[in-house]
């Protein structure tokens, strides 16, 4: 079952629109209140992984949590487009929190790559409306209650990916944009704990982003729990081939507990 992000008359979708948003439910059956978990997969802004998606909500499932996987727009839309479909996703879920045994006050997000980008950004501007609301669903709040952040995109003036930055802001994006959109730059006391993994040597996003990330994370005082992993190609998602880097599906399950989920 997909279900439609935004109403089809919504003001903020157009016919030029390269697709509508949507989101698709992965619910476990659970008469209990629960936690609930939006997924964004990676692709550079320019499409979205499958293995970064389904796989992964199905993994949560088996830990007792419910998934959601988010069909966000990418290029030829820019921003805020993905933004506003992270934001209207979260509030989403939690406005249908009761018809699905989710406490509302656990609803968190995990991204991969661009779509860490993605879940770092709507985890630093929650506060920063990108959308008129269209109906009671955007009545409810947009902040995420934890984030999950996998070998992401965060900067876009250090170490960047260069294909994020074009598909997301377009060919010559202003410095002062790329600076707003430079998550590192944007932590709060009120981010959300974060769980971050990266690999020492990704070729394609530098290590070098999870680590301005979580620095930003520990200087406003935000809880945060980092692996760095020294070997390992970008993309690997669950890691399930790799016996090293995999073990990050036991850790984040872990920390998952703590935060009670």
């Amino acid at each position: 079952m997909t279900n439609l992000l935004w109403t089809q008359n919504a003001p903020f979708l157009s016919s030029e629109d390269e697709f509508t948003p949507t989101i698709t439910p992965y619910l476990i059956n659970r008469k209990e209140k629960h936690g609930a978990v939006i997924i964004f997969p990676g692709g550079g802004y320019q499409g979205r992984a499958h293995h970064e998606g389904e796989p992964v909500a199905k993994w949560l499932n088996t830990l007792g949590i419910s998934a959601f996987v988010l069909n966000y727009r990418v290029s030829p839309s820019r921003h805020p487009a993905p933004l506003a479909d992270a934001q209207r996703a979260i509030r989403y879920v939690r406005h249908h929190a009761e018809d699905w045994s989710i406490d509302k006050q656990k609803i968190g997000i995990l991204g991969f790559s661009a779509g860490g980008h993605l879940a770092s950004t709507a985890s630093t501007h929650f506060s920063q409306g990108c959308y008129e609301s269209s109906d009671r669903i955007d009545e409810e709040s947009p902040r995420p209650n934890i984030a999950i952040v996998c070998y992401p995109v965060i900067s876009f003036t250090h170490f960047y990916h260069e294909g994020s930055v074009q598909h997301l802001l377009g060919n010559n994006s202003s410095e002062q944009l790329r600076l707003s959109l430079s998550n590192e730059n944007n932590v709060t006391a009120d981010t959300p704990p974060t769980f971050l993994w990266h690999t020492a040597d990704d070729g394609a996003v530098p290590v070098e982003n999870s680590l301005l990330y979580a620095q930003s994370l520990s200087k406003n005082n935000v809880p945060f729990e980092m692996h760095i992993f020294p070997n390992g190609r970008h993309g690997l998602g669950l890691a399930e081939e790799d016996p090293v880097v995999g073990k990050w599906i036991d850790s984040c399950e872990n920390w998952l507990k703590q935060q009670g989920f």
